[in-house]
C-alpha cells in the first residue's frame, strides 16, 4: 500500500479511479513565482496573487453552477493547489462535488517549501481521492539514463488528468510556450475538450477598473458572465 511522503495518507493508482467524465474538469495553471504583478511592480504582488485566485475561484463556481461536481487537481504549487483548496472549502457547503488530487510522482512535493508542503498535506487529507500516476516509490523527474529518473512524469500526469476530464479550467500565458499548463490545454485541444482560461491580462483588467482595492476586485470578478457550457 503507497502512502503520502507528505501527509501519510494512502494513495491509489490512477487507474483505479473513474470518474464520470461528463462532469469532470481538471485545473491547470502557473506556479506562484510565474505570476507577473500588476504594472511588474513588485509592490503590487501580494494583491496580484489575490486577484488570480479569485478569478481561479470564480470560474470553479461557473463550472458547478452548470454541474460540474468532479475537480481533478495536479497538486503542483500557486494554481493547483489553490484550486484544490477552494474545492474543499465548497465540498463543505456541497456535498456533491469530489476532489480528486493526482500527484505525478510520490516525491514530487520534495522541493516544495515548508509552507507548501503544509498546504498540500491538508489538501491531502481533505481529498476524496488521492492518487499517483507513477506507483514506482522511488522515481524521480529527470531526464538521466539511470534507473529510476524519468522525463515525462509531469507530461503523464497532465494527459491523465485530461483523460479523465471533459473540460479544463486553465489559468494561462501563452507566452509560456513550454510550460506545463501549455501541455495540458494542447493535449485537451487536441482530444476535443471544453477549455475555459484566463490569463494575466484578464486579471490586469480587473484590477484596472477596480483598482488595487481587494473588495472590489472581488465584486468586480462575481459579475463575470459564466462561459461554461453544462454537461451533458
Amino acid at each position: 500500500m503507497l502512502k503520502s511522503l507528505i501527509s501519510g495518507e494512502t494513495v491509489y493508482p490512477a487507474s483505479m479511479v473513474i470518474p464520470n467524465i461528463n462532469k469532470t474538469v481538471c485545473i491547470s495553471g502557473h506556479r506562484k513565482n510565474k505570476i507577473t504583478p500588476y504594472m511588474c511592480n513588485t509592490a503590487y504582488s501580494q494583491i496580484t496573487y489575490s486577484a488570480v485566485k479569485l478569478m481561479l475561484y470564480r470560474y470553479i463556481d461557473m463550472a458547478v453552477e452548470c454541474g460540474y461536481e468532479i475537480f481533478i487537481s495536479g497538486l503542483a504549487g500557486g494554481t493547483d493547489l489553490w484550486a484544490a483548496e477552494y474545492v474543499i472549502e465548497k465540498k463543505k457547503r456541497n456535498s456533491r462535488i469530489t476532489l480528486i488530487s493526482m500527484m505525478p510522482f510520490l516525491r514530487h512535493a520534495e522541493f516544495f517549501s515548508s509552507y507548501d508542503k503544509k498546504m498540500l498535506a491538508e489538501i491531502e487529507k481533505n481529498s476524496d481521492y488521492l492518487v499517483t500516476v507513477n506507483e514506482n516509490p522511488d522515481i524521480m523527474y529527470g531526464k538521466s539514463v539511470y534507473e529510476n529518473c524519468s522525463p515525462v512524469l509531469y507530461r503523464n500526469r497532465n494527459y491523465c488528468m485530461v483523460d479523465k476530464s471533459s473540460a479544463v479550467i486553465a489559468f494561462y500565458d501563452n507566452k509560456s510556450s513550454f510550460s506545463g499548463t501549455s501541455q495540458t490545454i494542447n493535449y485537451a485541444y487536441r482530444n476535443g475538450r471544453k477549455i475555459y482560461s484566463f490569463d494575466m491580462n484578464d486579471v490586469f483588467r480587473v484590477i484596472d477598473i477596480a483598482g488595487t482595492n481587494i473588495r472590489r476586485i472581488g465584486q468586480e470578478i462575481l459579475f463575470i458572465k459564466n462561459v461554461f457550457d453544462a454537461p451533458q
